[in-house]
């Protein structure tokens, strides 16, 4: 997704034009959009005309509509996006209050306007437009004396780093200079990965090389991450996984991608942060019931207490027509955050998006046990929701 005009402030109204790019935006566009808000956008309407000779015919001409959002469909298997309203600007086609719809076109762009923007739907933007949020893959690519470091995202393949050092040729009876040179170039490769990888985002760190040269550097990195005490290293070893290639160019990124091992891998990192999530939700609720909670009412109770270390809430919740509703789980979201907790916001397409929405479709796990959530009060709120 592309940021084009940005002219929002959180909790005031506002608009923002976007362009999207690639299907995916389609979804993030969707989780945008709230009946009541203004879409403007290009779309195809048909326009009768009349001749001189009262002749009638008919045309499909392309025009900019601005409609008040009144119903939207999304179609996931398609991600095709469909938004029907009345019309609210002057149009030389479209009479004002006339019912149009527009489906969204990938390389169009589109304005949305808003009267309060709120924190959950900043994010989405953020995340949609920012393509290291999306980048849950990283790979280095190298052969000795040269590395390229790139993050791939479901669209493109973005380039953070090119290492290139000089190593010497080992000499008979001396291999000092070599060795040293080699040194250098995986020290620089390893301070590469540190600057560039985000380590929260990314899932999956793939190392290829011809040869060896892939198993010296992970025996390198690891030997001076243990040196070193270098905590965030240590914690993803298991995120590293070494895979051929013909080559250190950017180039070999594609055969590596091709690899049914490496396929096999990526397939779960896509929401793998959150699929764990949920395990250790479930695991809690199994060992420790007094830790995890789920249903509005007792979660927001856990809140109140700062009690929660890890808010597990669907995007599905803040698509909720009604606004005090709505309201309610933004103000949840921002609590928690506020509070120091970490929110993972699950996608209602993945199937621990599924699961999550058979919890209520929120969830936490607590820094503490609360016990003191009596039945009767259980029984209460849930007949009042």
């Amino acid at each position: 997704m592309k940021l084009l005009h940005k002219d929002i402030e959180k909790d005031n109204a506002g608009q923002v034009t976007l362009m999207p790019e690639e299907a995916e935006d389609m979804w993030h566009t969707y989780n945008l959009l709230q009946i009541g808000d203004s879409l403007m956008a290009s779309t195809i309407r048909k326009v009768q005309t009349e001749s001189s000779t009262g002749s009638v015919g008919s045309s499909r001409v392309r025009t900019t509509l601005c409609l008040c959002v009144d119903t939207i469909d999304f179609d996931s298997q398609a991600c095709q996006l469909r938004v029907k309203g009345t019309n609210i600007q002057e149009n030389q086609y479209v009479k004002m209050g006339a019912y149009h719809t527009i489906e969204l076109e990938l390389n169009r762009k589109f304005t949305l306007a808003k009267k309060i923007w709120d924190s959950v739907v900043l994010d989405r933007i953020e995340q949609a437009c920012d393509p290291t949020q999306k980048a849950d893959v990283a790979a280095v690519v190298m052969q000795e004396g040269l590395a390229n470091l790139v993050l791939v995202t479901p669209a493109m393949t973005l380039l953070r780093a090119k290492v290139e050092v000089t190593i010497p040729r080992k000499r008979r009876g001396s291999c000092t200079q070599h060795e040293k040179a080699l040194d250098r170039f995986y020290e620089a490769v390893m301070q590469g990965i540190l600057r560039h990888i985000n380590f929260d985002v990314v899932k999956c760190i793939l190392v290829a090389s011809p040869g060896f040269v892939k198993d010296q550097f992970m025996a390198y990195l690891f030997r001076e991450a243990v040196r070193q005490d270098s905590k965030i290293l240590l914690e993803n070893r298991p995120k590293f996984m070494l895979v051929h290639s013909s080559s250190g160019h950017k180039y070999s990124l594609k055969e590596i991608l091709c690899d049914p091992a490496v396929t096999a891998r990526l397939s779960d990192t896509k929401a793998a942060g959150e699929v764990k999530a949920l395990e250790d939700f479930y695991k809690m609720l199994q060992h420790e019931p007094d830790r995890a909670f789920y249903g509005l009412a007792h979660v927001e109770k856990a809140s109140e207490a700062l009690a929660i270390d890890i808010l597990l809430i669907s995007d599905k919740l803040f698509r909720h027509q009604d606004v005090a509703t709505r309201s309610r789980y933004v103000r949840l979201v921002d609590n928690v955050r506020d509070n120091g907790g970490t929110v993972r916001i699950f996608s209602s397409l993945h199937v621990s998006g599924e699961q999550l929405t058979q919890l209520s479709g929120v969830a936490a796990i607590l820094r503490f046990p609360i016990a003191d959530l009596s039945e009767p009060e259980d029984d209460s709120t849930s007949d009042e929701e």
